[in-house]
C-alpha cells in the first residue's frame, strides 16, 4: 500500500490542533459541465444512493447525468452570487468567523472548510492541516441533525483519506447538534429579526432536508432529531399548536420518502387560504440551491399558484453573531483536553510548569 508522501517526523514538535468544517459542496461554476460533475460525485456515493451499483450505474450515467445537470445549472444561475456558490460564499464566512471567535477565547487553532463533494475536498483540507502540523483535528459536519447520507458520509471520506496517510493524527467528530441550545437560540434569534421586520405569519413551515423513509426503519435517527428541533424552536417561539408544520423537501426518485413533503404542504395551504406563510429551514446553517431556489422561488410560486397570498422565506443562520458564537460553544466543547493555544504559549505554559517543578523540589 502506498501512503501520500508527508515530512519527516520531527521529534519533540509542540502539538498542534485544526478544526475542519465540512458541508455538502456546490458546483465550481453555474454551468452545465461544472454541474454534473459535482452530480457525478454526489449521485455516487453509496451514502447517499443505497442501489446496488450494477443496477444504479446504468440509470445514472445512462439517464440521470445526461439530463439533470443542464436543468440544475438553470437553477444554480438564478442564485448565483459575484462571489460565487452561495454556500461556498456563507461557508466561507463561517469559517473565517469562527476562527476570530475561537481566538477571542483564547484557542489558537486552524480552522479549514472542506466540502464533501467538490472542492476544496475533505482529503486535500486535511493534508492542509497536516502540514500545518496538526497532530489533532476536528471534524464539524455542517449538519445540525444525524443522518447517514451525510454526516457518516463526512465520516467516510475522513476514513478514506486516513488510510493513505502514515501518520494519521488524533481525529474527532461532532455528530449532531440539533438540541444544542445555542444553535437553538441562534434559529429564535433569526426568526425573531425576521418578524420584527415583516410581522408574524398564519403559518410557520419548518422545512427540513428529506431522505428515504426506510432508513428511518433502518435505524437513521434523522426523522427523530428533526422533530425534535422542529419542537424546541417552536417552544422558544412560544408557538402553539396549529401554528407551525414539519415538512420535507428535495424528494429524488421513486422511493417512498419521509412526510409530510413541503412543496404538498405549501400547496394545501394555498388552497385553505392562508393569509401568510413563512418558511425557514433549519437543518440547513447556509443559504444554498436547496433554501433560495428550491423554497424561495419554487415554493413561494406552488403557494402562490394554489391561491396562497404572502409568502416569506426566512434565511439561514449564515454569518448571524449568535449562531457563530454558539459553533464556537460547539466546537470549544469538542476541543476539550486538547492543547488549542499557540506554539509559542504552549512552550511558554511547559517552561512555566518545569519552573513551577523545579522550585517545588528545592522547596
Amino acid at each position: 500500500m502506498r501512503f501520500r508522501p508527508e515530512p519527516a517526523h520531527q521529534h519533540g514538535q509542540p502539538a498542534r490542533t485544526g478544526v475542519l468544517l465540512c458541508n455538502l459542496g456546490t458546483p465550481d461554476e453555474p454551468t452545465a459541465a461544472a454541474t454534473r460533475r459535482y452530480l457525478a460525485e454526489f449521485l455516487s456515493d453509496p451514502r447517499v444512493v443505497e442501489i446496488p451499483p450494477a443496477a444504479w450505474k446504468p440509470i445514472l450515467h445512462g439517464v440521470i447525468l445526461r439530463t439533470r445537470p443542464a436543468k440544475s445549472a438553470a437553477k444554480y444561475q438564478q442564485i448565483w452570487l459575484p462571489e460565487g456558490s452561495p454556500l461556498m460564499v456563507w461557508s466561507r464566512k463561517q469559517a473565517t468567523m469562527l476562527r476570530g471567535y475561537l481566538g477571542e477565547r483564547g484557542h489558537s487553532v486552524s480552522v479549514r472548510l472542506a466540502m464533501r463533494y467538490g472542492n476544496p475536498s475533505i482529503a486535500s483540507q486535511l493534508d492542509e492541516l497536516k502540514a500545518r502540523g496538526c497532530t489533532r483535528i476536528l471534524v464539524v459536519p455542517l449538519y445540525p441533525q444525524y443522518s447517514g447520507t451525510t454526516t457518516a458520509s463526512v465520516i467516510d471520506a475522513v476514513g478514506a483519506w486516513a488510510r493513505g496517510v502514515r501518520h494519521v493524527p488524533e481525529l474527532r467528530f461532532v455528530n449532531r447538534f440539533h438540541d444544542d441550545p445555542g444553535y437553538i437560540r441562534a434559529l429564535t434569534r433569526v426568526m425573531h429579526q425576521h418578524w420584527q421586520a415583516h410581522g408574524r405569519p398564519d403559518k410557520l413551515v419548518m422545512s427540513f432536508h428529506g431522505v428515504p423513509e426506510r432508513t428511518l426503519t433502518l435505524g437513521d435517527p434523522y426523522h427523530c432529531e428533526c422533530l425534535k428541533t422542529a419542537r424546541l424552536l417552536a417552544e422558544r417561539l412560544a408557538l402553539k399548536d396549529g401554528e407551525w408544520v414539519v415538512s420535507f423537501q428535495s424528494r429524488f426518485g421513486k422511493a417512498k420518502w419521509l412526510e409530510p413533503a413541503t412543496q404538498t404542504v405549501l400547496e394545501q395551504l394555498g388552497r385553505a387560504g392562508t393569509p401568510r406563510v413563512d418558511v425557514v429551514c433549519p437543518g440547513f446553517v447556509a443559504d444554498c440551491l436547496e433554501t433560495l431556489e428550491e423554497i424561495a422561488i419554487e415554493g413561494r410560486d406552488a403557494f402562490k399558484a394554489a391561491g396562497g397570498q404572502e409568502f416569506h422565506y426566512v434565511p439561514c443562520l449564515n454569518d448571524s453573531p449568535t449562531w457563530l458564537a454558539a459553533l464556537a460553544e460547539i466546537v470549544q466543547d469538542h476541543l476539550q483536553g486538547w492543547p488549542t493555544r499557540g506554539a509559542d504559549q504552549a512552550a511558554e505554559a511547559a517552561a512555566t510548569r518545569e519552573r513551577a517543578l523545579a522550585a517545588g523540589a528545592r522547596a
